[in-house]
């Protein structure tokens, strides 16, 4: 299939993390891609991809940008309220950007969810999530959803950020027993997933987990031993690490952990009984690449709020 024929697809966010390991997997099976993003500045020099702007306020503009394409993968959503951008202004942007989607003749959309959505759920991102997917549904375009709890690998911030702490701090913190469970997936793990999903026909909704499932402490454990570090793993109330991650946050300008992300990993909504849908076993990752983690220090406000406050989000 030459370039000029080859489908053509839609990515939210193409320079950014999850967004960018499925331009690449899509790249890779030759289609071509197209991205809506607040960010058209991230475009490394000649980027193999269409670049247009992601203005939740112009959804005419929004619907021609989307024009062509076989199928949208959406990335978009906030982690947290900041300014203006909350997950009810996230819910509505999604909300446009799917009434877009069906004028501009998108044929199909792949969008990323999270593990444990509930319409009921009193966390405003797992409520926000279930409404989002609702929206979805509500538009009649056949869709796929993925459902990640939390994502590893690439450049990634949490695993990363985890490191980077217990390389430089005498003792890390761990919120309330550690015993709540979490099963992450491989960034390119999601990526090639989504990709099996648009290209699929029916509406479909999975749960995108890898194969092993961890305690929270026996996360952190395997990343201290993954790094050689000497800090002292505790248990503290959850308040005390939330006041710690507040503490730490105003060092570094950044927000490590909300009450919210704290809260629901301790109910357990991060964990999944499904079948797994990536083959990468975090244990083993991370101790392959333990040398290369937490070096650096990785800003989640730098990355996606202050580069363009006025469409923030992770498009």
């Amino acid at each position: 299939m030459t370039s000029a024929t080859a489908q053509l697809d839609v990515v939210t966010g193409a320079f950014s993390y999850s967004g960018a390991a499925i331009a690449r997997e899509l790249r890779a099976a030759g289609h071509r891609v197209r991205t809506v993003t607040g960010h058209p500045g991230r475009a490394p020099a000649g980027a193999d991809v269409e670049v247009r702007p992601l203005d939740f306020a112009d959804p005419a503009g929004l619907a021609e940008a989307l024009r062509g394409a076989h199928t949208l993968y959406n990335t978009y959503w906030v982690r947290f309220a900041r300014g203006r951008v909350d997950h009810d202004a996230a819910v509505a942007n999604s909300r446009v950007l799917f009434e877009a989607a069906a004028r501009a003749g998108i044929q199909r959309v792949v969008h990323i969810s999270i593990t444990n959505p509930s319409l009921d759920s009193p966390y405003p991102y797992f409520r926000g999530k279930a409404q989002v997917e609702q929206s979805l549904a509500g538009t009649g375009v056949p869709c796929a959803i993925a459902r990640p709890a939390i994502l590893f690998g690439g450049d990634g911030v949490l695993i990363n950020n985890i490191a980077w702490l217990l390389r430089r701090l005498p003792v890390f913190a761990v919120g309330g027993r550690g015993d709540y469970r979490v099963r992450g997936i491989h960034v390119d793990d999601l990526a090639r997933l989504c990709v099996k999903l648009g290209g699929d026909r029916e509406t479909v909704t999975v749960d995108a987990v890898g194969p092993q499932s961890l305690t929270f402490r026996e996360l952190v454990d395997a990343v201290r031993a993954a790094v050689g570090s000497r800090a002292v793993v505790v248990n503290v109330p959850g308040p005390a690490v939330l006041a710690l991650s507040r503490a730490l946050g105003a060092a570094l300008r950044d927000t490590l952990l909300t009450a919210e992300e704290y809260q629901a990993m301790a109910d357990g909504l991060a964990d999944s009984r499904a079948p797994a849908t990536g083959d990468t076993v975090f244990t083993e990752w991370v101790a392959e690449h333990g040398a290369e983690l937490g070096r650096h220090y990785a800003n989640e406000l730098d990355r996606h709020f202050r580069p363009a406050p006025h469409l923030s989000g992770r498009a």
